[in-house]
């Protein structure tokens, strides 16, 4: 069995990956029970809009709420209301979006009940800085996480301790209604309390754990923010607090879901499909050189696995920020994995973050292949240069192999595809 057209194929697995998280599909099997009360949807991700648009189309009883995406990530609702603001560095519209979710659980009583749509973005999305901090703080907390290197559970644990939102603050804030989480995890292990930083879920992490982790990856954080977290005061929630009792947590999508999706896809096309894992962390440029490997020794051996093979992967990588480029994680993974493949025939790869967005750009990631470096020095252009400055997207939007399928309506963390086929080695 051989394809003929790679990308398309690969391209129809991501397809695959992102319909299995589809947001009605999944809520439809997670509704909680009515309440006697008032029913409020709150919400925030870059998914949350879509989330929304089909909890309205699901639930038939009375309902009202307000959730916040990214701009441009929006979505009709008749009875939820949709604000949008920025991401991944948040601002002033992001602080009010905050506001008004904080502001729609308040008051509330045992007899309502609160849905909180959460999904990957809603950290950024959800400024709400604690104690005398104010938003130019978060934002450098912010910035200082995403330069960092450092894992989505390390960003999570120093995030909320600047919050008044994260953590699980919301949920105490909406008590004694009921809150049910219903969580689409981008979170290698697919820990709620990390989505979106738990607005509404608690973990276990301290203030003492959070300036551990700012001393192991050296964040440089304002004085101000040091001092907050130093203090201590108002942590947020820990697990086991009484306010917590009745509510309830649902995963209803997540990575693992979804790359089987893709693998049920690739086997109905003919190709074996294996999946390494759902929860890869690392610097992007070494995963993707253990992934090219691994690639590699598919052509040359056939093994670990034997040609043709779809080899799928998930999970979050990180990149520690040294250069001036544009693009993300996705691309700074594939821009790697071209370098280590050079002149490898019978290769085809796509890298792509399912909510569609990759870093700061429009696109959700990119194409490569073993003729990617040559392609892009038959134009005077260095690929390891483009590496070392992190601009993966100059790069393939220099050889229009950018992936941009725009917004998926959902997030689901990260999606590796490489397909080996049969080819003639050099």
């Amino acid at each position: 069995m051989s394809i003929a057209d790679p990308r398309a194929f690969l391209e129809s697995l991501f397809h695959a990956a992102v319909a299995a998280a589809d947001p009605e599909k999944v809520l439809a099997a997670n509704l909680p029970e009515k309440p006697k009360g008032r029913t409020v949807v709150i919400g925030a991700g870059k998914g949350a809009a879509q989330m929304a648009r089909a909890f309205e189309r699901l639930w038939d009883g009375p309902l009202e709420g307000v959730v916040v995406t990214r701009y441009g990530y929006g979505a009709p609702c008749e009875r939820i209301e949709v604000l949008e603001a920025a991401h991944p560095v948040p601002d002033e519209n992001g602080l009010a979006a905050s506001a008004r979710l904080s502001a729609a659980v308040s008051g509330l009583t045992q007899d309502d009940l609160v849905v909180a749509l959460v999904c990957g973005g809603g950290s950024a999305l959800l400024p709400s800085p604690a104690g005398d901090l104010t938003l130019a703080d978060e934002i450098a907390v912010n910035r200082a996480l995403l330069a960092s290197g450092a894992p989505i559970s390390a960003m999570n644990a120093v995030r909320k301790q600047v919050s008044r939102i994260k953590g699980g603050r919301l949920a105490a804030l909406a008590h004694p209604a009921r809150v049910v989480s219903l969580v689409v995890s981008d979170i290698p292990g697919d820990n709620p309390a990390l989505v979106a930083s738990g607005p509404t879920i608690s973990d276990a992490t301290t203030r003492a754990d959070a300036l551990r982790l700012i001393e192991r990856y050296r964040l440089d954080l304002p004085e101000n923010v040091m001092r907050h977290i130093r203090d201590g005061k108002d942590e947020p929630p820990l697990p086991g607090d009484p306010r917590f009792a009745r509510n309830e947590i649902k995963l209803v999508a997540s990575a693992a879901v979804s790359l089987e999706a893709a693998a049920e896809a690739a086997h109905k096309a003919g190709i074996e499909a294996v999946i390494l894992s759902d929860a890869i962390e690392g610097e992007a440029c070494e995963v993707g050189r253990v992934h090219a490997a691994i690639a590699a020794e598919v052509v040359r051996r056939d093994r670990p696995f034997q040609k043709p093979v779809v080899i799928l992967s998930g999970g979050e990588t990180t990149v520690t920020i040294k250069g001036k480029g544009k693009g993300g994680r996705n691309g700074e993974f594939l821009l790697s994995f071209a370098c280590a493949i050079d002149g490898l025939p019978g290769i085809c790869a796509l890298a792509a973050d399912t909510d569609g967005i990759d870093g700061s750009e429009d696109n959700a990631g990119a194409f490569a292949d073993g003729d990617s470096v040559s392609r892009l020095a038959d134009q005077g252009r260095d690929a390891a240069e483009f590496l070392a400055r992190n601009d993966s997207w100059s790069a393939f939007d220099a050889l229009g192999d950018l992936f941009v399928p725009g917004p998926t309506g959902t997030n689901v963390n990260d999606f590796r595809a490489i397909l080996v086929q049969q080819a003639e080695l050099p």
